[in-house]
């Protein structure tokens, strides 16, 4: 009778939420699950956006995000949002994809857009994108889990359940990961077509960036983010239903925008690649030529550079080591660490690591999977604090303390003038002297990177002809590394 009791209770909540949880999809004019108002949509987006600004890096240059926000705006305002605070900004990473947050906040990529040849593609693609903010994708998602925890019987549907998904540090970046349907994605497509037309640009271009997504499968990089492929569907399909709304398009698309040289222009010089100065890895050992350290993880982990910190995570993935910039003096950040509320701290030590000031000492803490155990040490160098922290599971320390120790007693300042001075490669026009393959040019004018990689950002084939006086990607080295 109880189980009834509250199968009955469920329904009725279920049956309140469908009568009073919907709103109108401003796309498709449908009354859809929204148990999310846009208030709240927008708050996750921008928390989201800041936590991806933070943890990513923007593309330090002005002009670029002033370029790529001034085209995205323009697109914003052919969707059926227009009011929505909408944000395009750059993310300085060498991975090639681009992706949408709640409440219209969009990133492409410093990558995506190396990879790209004119406006009109990068039309396509922030429209997009703009296409599932419109269509309030994230929203439904969001929804449906929230409505899936309560006819589950899982807590409060408007505060659990938007907090897991608002807090984007805890769950692992997890709005930028949400996973669209293929209908959702099939939707952003056409919107993306439609807003990038209405927008002035020749839509025929959008069957170049799924050309060129499939081609850069074979050819992937290494960014702080998976690259297009693993937050879409395979482009394979969808360039035979952009041909299908090519079919129902009656403009003249001669007449049509494709902005190359524009675009072209706005790249050249461009950071292609990973970006030594931001920090490299040589094996274990990390090197920062900017701040001028470097840091040596244990042996057979796997590293990760982001911009706010360094991770190491051993082969297990039972152990981790995080290296980071801290606020405040020596003393103000280690006071802060270990003062958290339910961390319990050791005795805490002054020593020094290579000549420089640090402070030392173990901490438990207790968490949702366990107790977690580890060391913590803060270190002034270069007029900044450091924050290194290595921990594990309670019962795995004792294995792990040694290999945090050495590591921690790694870091030191980076002396070596090869690493000092290494640089990005970076994007550089040049123009064909005269009629000439691709093949044939870059043995005239050779890139760092293979002649298929040079084909692949310029959206041609090796053997394309090229006309006398067009410009053309190259990449050029910046210093070596090694």
């Amino acid at each position: 009778m109880i189980a009834d009791r509250q199968t009955l209770r469920r329904g009725v909540a279920l049956a309140a939420i469908f009568l009073t949880g919907c709103a109108l999809n401003p796309v498709t004019g449908k009354n859809e699950l929204a148990l999310v108002s846009q208030s709240q949509e927008i708050n996750m987006g921008k928390q989201g956006a800041a936590e991806v600004a933070q943890s990513i890096g923007l593309y330090h240059d002005a002009a670029v995000q002033a370029w790529v926000s001034r085209l995205g705006l323009s697109v914003a305002a052919r969707t059926e949002r227009p009011e929505l605070p909408w944000e395009y900004r750059v993310l300085d990473d060498p991975s090639v994809n681009a992706f949408a947050l709640p409440g219209g906040f969009i990133f492409v990529t410093r990558g995506l857009l190396a990879h790209l040849t004119n406006e009109a593609e990068l039309a396509t693609v922030l429209g997009h994108e703009s296409g599932h903010v419109a269509a309030r994708h994230s929203v439904q998602q969001i929804s449906r889990a929230q409505l899936a925890q309560l006819g589950l019987g899982i807590g409060s549907i408007l505060s659990s359940g938007i907090r897991k998904y608002s807090n984007v540090a805890g769950a692992g970046l997890g709005l930028l990961f949400l996973k669209f349907s293929r209908d959702d994605e099939s939707q952003a497509d056409a919107l993306g077509f439609r807003y990038a037309l209405v927008d002035g640009y020749d839509v025929r271009e959008m069957v170049g960036v799924f050309q060129m997504l499939d081609q850069q499968n074979k050819l992937s990089g290494g960014g702080r983010l998976p690259e297009w492929q693993a937050t879409h569907p395979d482009p394979g399909n969808r360039i035979e239903a952009v041909n299908e709304h090519l079919a129902a398009v009656h403009e003249n698309l001669d007449a049509k925008k494709i902005g190359r040289d524009e675009f072209l222009k706005m790249t050249d010089g461009m950071v292609y690649g990973d970006n030594p100065r931001q920090g490299f890895f040589r094996g274990p050992l990390f090197l920062h030529p900017d701040l001028k350290f470097q840091f040596q993880f244990p042996d057979g982990w796997k590293m990760q550079n982001g911009s706010d910190a360094v991770v190491g995570a051993s082969a297990k993935q039972d152990a981790i080591v995080v290296l980071r910039g801290a606020p405040g003096t020596l003393a103000e950040a280690s006071q802060a660490f270990f003062g958290q509320p339910g961390l319990q701290a050791g005795s805490i030590s002054q020593n020094s690591i290579h000549g420089f000031p640090a402070r030392t000492g173990e901490f438990s803490a207790q968490t949702d999977e366990g107790t977690l155990r580890g060391i913590a040490t803060f270190i002034a160098f270069g007029g900044t604090t450091y924050q290194i922290t290595a921990y594990t599971t309670s019962d795995r320390f004792s294995g792990y303390s040694a290999v945090f120790q050495r590591s921690i007693a790694s870091f030191d300042r980076l002396t070596d003038p090869r690493a000092l001075a290494a640089q990005p490669m970076r994007l550089k026009l040049a123009r064909a002297p005269r009629a000439m393959t691709l093949q044939q040019f870059n043995t005239e004018f050779p890139s760092s990177v293979s002649l298929d990689e040079v084909a692949l950002i310029n959206g041609i084939d090796r053997t394309d002809q090229l006309r006398t006086g067009q410009s053309v990607k190259r990449v050029l080295a910046g210093s070596p590394t090694r």
